[in-house]
């Protein structure tokens, strides 16, 4: 299931951050960060732009997949929820939302 909390998927950082035993001034450095913007977003009080979410997940040493899904029950419920969202789509939003799962999933498949 897809996270889109900010809050969520600051404890998912941070879960992978301490599981990893690195400190938040360590991984805001290996991502090019501020200590400030890295514990911002992991305490989920600032969103993050696609550049700083690949920066980051570079520094973890992990896919964006994550940090923002979590194991679903159902995916079958799940599927019906992304074909509900694109009936509602333009052609043209559909093209865009084809071509931004192709990047997705040539990331988490590398």
């Amino acid at each position: 299931m897809l996270i889109e909390d900010i809050r969520t998927i600051g404890n998912h950082l941070y879960t992978i951050r301490k599981r990893q035993g690195l400190t938040q001034a360590e991984v805001a450095e290996k991502a090019g960060l501020s200590d400030r913007t890295y514990a911002d977003i992991e305490r989920g009080v600032s969103s993050m732009r696609a550049e700083t979410l690949i920066r980051i997940c570079d520094a973890l040493s992990i896919t964006p997949n994550e940090i923002f899904t979590q194991e679903n029950d159902n995916p079958d419920a799940t599927l019906e929820q992304i074909a509900k969202r694109l009936r509602m789509c333009s052609v043209q939003e559909l093209s865009t939302a084809l071509k931004l799962l192709d990047v997705y999933l040539l990331s988490i498949h590398k």
